[in-house]
């Protein structure tokens, strides 16, 4: 924000932004994108989002239990069950961030997955992408300086504070 107010007091347009041979560390995540460092619009951190994912997990066994019988002697049957759950927890998280923007784990803990296109919703091809990079898991605990997980990157997406 600060970059856009200098160079309106420089001149606005007409002038020109001054070059610095050395590369601008980045202070925050989410500077590169005009977001506040701290508050709502703010990057998402790692605690809310873990917090948020492991809800996620739980309201999809949740939801998957009543429908799926599991023999405790059977182990085909309990990797059976985490079959489906995997597949609610799918279903659940690609229907959540794509139209609406946060799972029920993002809402309770408040953070919300934006579009870096400035759309209002991430849409269901993204959350596709997204949701089908984090059941790798490995996408998505390799960050980069804005906190976005290579699933976030090839999504086109960002986490953000939603409260």
């Amino acid at each position: 924000m600060a970059g856009r107010f200098e160079t309106w007091l420089a001149g606005g347009k007409a002038a020109k932004p001054q070059v610095s041979a050395a590369p601008v560390a980045q202070r925050q995540p989410g500077e590169r994108y005009d977001l506040p460092a701290t508050g709502v619009g703010a990057v998402a951190g790692l605690g809310r989002r873990l917090v948020g994912f492991v809800v996620d997990c739980v309201v999809a066994g949740l939801i998957t239990s009543p429908f799926v019988h599991v023999h405790l002697t059977s182990p085909s049957a309990t990797q059976s069950a985490s079959y489906w759950s995997l597949l609610t927890w799918f279903v659940i998280t690609v229907i959540g961030t794509g139209f609406f923007g946060s799972t029920p784990g993002m809402a309770l803990v408040g953070i919300r997955v934006a579009s870096l296109e400035g759309k209002p919703m991430v849409g269901p091809w993204r959350a596709v992408i997204r949701a089908i990079l984090v059941m790798l898991i490995v996408p998505a605990v390799i960050w980069d300086v804005d906190r976005r997980g290579l699933h976030d990157r090839a999504a086109g997406t960002i986490v953000l504070a939603a409260r």
